[in-house]
């Protein structure tokens, strides 16, 4: 293993504390991802876009071009850790791991086109989201989101299962009392969705709403349920996050006898 190979690691990925040139790369990349962002965002306004387009897409060339050397850097990198230490295995697991697909994404829209797999829309939303979730690797609060939805995914989990048996049931339900008096708003289940949606969210736009006594009762019962139903993901969350600091707070716990860390 190269010294070069261990400090681009380092550099990369888990630089020691007080190591500048580290800390300058991740001001510099957090930068470059807040530049395309707002870029992405502008080049939308068709105006704004007019006006230099070829500087748009300059910026792009040359994002994409620093993004994919930092990519392959850190998969030439990564053996220096112990458990990606394979040539081939290690690697490959390392470019699967979240982080790294998530790299990917940010990548992968841009070469789309010249293969002929062109859909603007749908791949600038990718190129967009992918890069506002790489400032995860940046910023604590983004990684404390990600490790507190993690301890929590059967919980929420749960909640999302008990949601989708609630909206089947209001859409049945609404179908069933208000299909006679209006066939086109409540045409079939499916189409009642819609109105189960807006309303188990609490939203409630308007544009479909019961009309008969029993319709509008059980609207009312399951408007209520709704706002149950969605303070519970939240109250998870909190607790979660709750539990979070008070753990990083706390430090690890060390075992009296032969001082390794303990697990929670």
């Amino acid at each position: 293993m190269s010294t070069f190979q261990r400090r681009a690691h380092e550099i990369l990925e888990a630089a020691p504390e007080g190591d500048r040139v580290s800390r300058a790369l991740d001001y510099f990349i957090i930068a470059l991802i807040l530049l395309n962002t707002a870029a992405l965002i502008l080049s939308t306004v068709r105006p704004i876009y007019a006006m230099a387009p070829a500087l748009f897409q300059y910026l792009e060339l040359v994002s994409v071009s620093i993004f994919v050397v930092e990519y392959l850097l850190r998969i030439w990198a990564c053996t220096v850790e112990p458990r990606y230490a394979h040539p081939v295995y290690g690697r490959l697991r390392f470019a699967l791991s979240p982080l790294l697909l998530i790299d990917l994404l940010a990548i992968v829209p841009f070469f789309l086109p010249l293969l002929g797999l062109e859909d603007l829309r749908f791949l600038r939303a990718v190129r967009l989201l992918a890069r506002a979730a790489r400032l995860g690797r940046y910023f604590r609060g983004i990684r404390t989101l990600g490790t507190v939805i993690s301890s929590r995914g059967y919980e929420l989990l749960t909640v999302v299962l008990v949601l989708a048996v609630m909206l089947v049931l209001a859409s049945a339900l609404m179908y069933f009392a208000e299909h006679q008096a209006q066939p086109d708003a409540f045409a079939s289940i499916p189409e009642a969705m819609w109105w189960s949606v807006i309303t188990l969210t609490t939203v409630g736009y308007g544009d479909v709403s019961p009309v008969t006594s029993l319709g509008k009762i059980m609207a009312g019962v399951i408007a209520i349920m709704g706002i149950g139903m969605f303070a519970l993901p939240a109250g998870i969350l909190g607790s979660g996050f709750l539990e979070e600091i008070q753990r990083r707070n706390r430090g690890p716990q060390v075992c009296p006898h032969c001082g390794g860390e303990l697990e929670d």
